[in-house]
């Protein structure tokens, strides 16, 4: 069984994207990691180098026609799972802002190995945790997404769907796939305040054509900080994955959230209750079909 990472990124280092410590998350379980390398004004590339042999970079340039929806991320992310080789079996994808914890690597591995021959599995769904504020804190907010396609299988007939938050088959199909008992930890809203600020300004340009829409959320972005936020969280008590321990270490910032903030909403209060008495989750999307 052959194993092939695959990921993207721009600007990394500008943005503050852990983008580094996310692909070394995921090198030991693979046998080599493909990187699409956009066209960054910093010095994003030079720092992919330094990963070692077993990372393949092409250098790409992003279309900045596909504004809407966050198509660009999609299309980055179809450069490097079409640069992966025939000989791999199955492909981690992995985002500049994630990682996979090494405890998970045993059942990543044995469901790889399990469903190597059935055909009928097209990937593999992952749980997810999203950290907000602080590494020490993490979202229970309902509008964060459970689940997410991160390991599919080397088929070309698939690819990233809309933004790159999951995938699908030719001609626009749900990919099949497996749950596992596997989490990706994601920081996505957890960066320096002032790197935040850009990052979201980027993700925003990204996402619409209207350059108003842009400057109104660079706006509300500068007088954003995280005790702004109304976002109910809960303690994180356990450990980091190994590649993100030292950046945990260099956090230079305070985060203090409101401990009596339980619910974002009625709505949060709703789909969470309900989820947790049984077991539905009221309006969640579901990009796959679980098998």
């Amino acid at each position: 069984m052959k194993i092939c990472g695959f990921s993207f990124v721009r600007n990394g280092v500008k943005l503050d994207y852990p983008f580094l410590e996310a692909i070394r998350s995921i090198m030991p379980l693979c046998d080599e990691v493909i990187v699409a390398a956009g066209n960054s004004d910093d010095d994003t590339l030079e720092k992919l180098r330094t990963l070692g042999p077993k990372i393949t970079i092409i250098e790409t340039v992003w279309d900045d026609s596909l504004k809407e929806g966050g198509q660009v991320l999609a299309a980055e992310t179809d450069k490097a799972f079409l640069a992966i080789p025939g000989k791999y079996d199955w492909c981690i994808y992995i985002q500049g802002d994630e990682a996979i914890h090494e405890k998970y690597f045993p059942v990543i591995r044995e469901s790889m190995q399990t469903h190597l021959h059935d055909k009928k599995v097209d990937g593999f769904l992952l749980h997810y945790i999203h950290f907000f504020g602080s590494y020490d804190y993490v979202g229970v907010n309902s509008k964060w997404y459970r689940h997410e396609i991160r390991i599919v299988r080397n088929d070309k007939n698939i690819f990233s769907y809309r933004d790159a938050q999951g995938f699908r088959k030719k001609p626009n199909e749900k990919l099949s796939v497996k749950l596992i008992d596997a989490y990706v930890y994601h920081y996505g809203w957890v960066h320096k305040p002032e790197a935040l600020k850009a990052k979201e300004v980027e993700k925003v340009r990204f996402y619409s054509k209207d350059e108003e829409a842009v400057h109104g959320h660079a706006s509300f972005m500068d007088r954003y900080t995280y005790e702004n936020a109304t976002e109910p969280v809960r303690l994180f008590n356990d450990t980091h994955p190994a590649p993100m321990q030292e950046t945990v270490n260099n956090q230079n910032w305070e985060y203090l959230p409101d401990p009596k903030l339980k619910y974002a909403s009625f709505k949060d209060w709703f789909k969470r209750t309900m989820l947790k008495w049984t077991g539905w989750f009221p309006g969640e999307y579901k990009n796959y079909k679980i098998i």
